[in-house]
């Protein structure tokens, strides 16, 4: 089949999203990686749980946590579920810059 230029560009772009909204997902998607190594870190010292900080870490990160929390398998005090939270977050972010369109 042979396309025009105009049609070609479409193609390329069909699916693609804007440069700024990837960018701007991306950068979403690695502030939210940073609250759960900093949850992580802050799980290894005595540190109030009702404090703000610890409250708002919480807050913000126990949504992508806790579902991942239930569906693996214990492995009695440690807790992978952030690690795999980590995981899953990198392979999105790099889906969303892939998605974006060419400059």
């Amino acid at each position: 089949m042979i396309l025009t230029p105009a049609a070609e560009e479409r193609r390329a772009e069909n699916g693609a999203i804007n440069p700024y909204v990837a960018q701007f997902t991306f950068t979403f998607i690695q502030m939210l990686t940073w609250a759960i190594i900093a949850r992580a870190l802050l799980s290894w010292f005595p540190i109030d749980q009702g404090s703000p900080l610890y409250q708002m870490l919480y807050r913000v990160t126990e949504p992508i946590i806790d579902p991942l929390r239930k569906v693996l398998p214990s492995t009695g005090m440690l807790d992978l579920s952030p690690m795999a939270a980590i995981i899953v977050l990198m392979v999105l972010g790099q889906f969303v810059l892939g998605l974006q369109a060419p400059a």
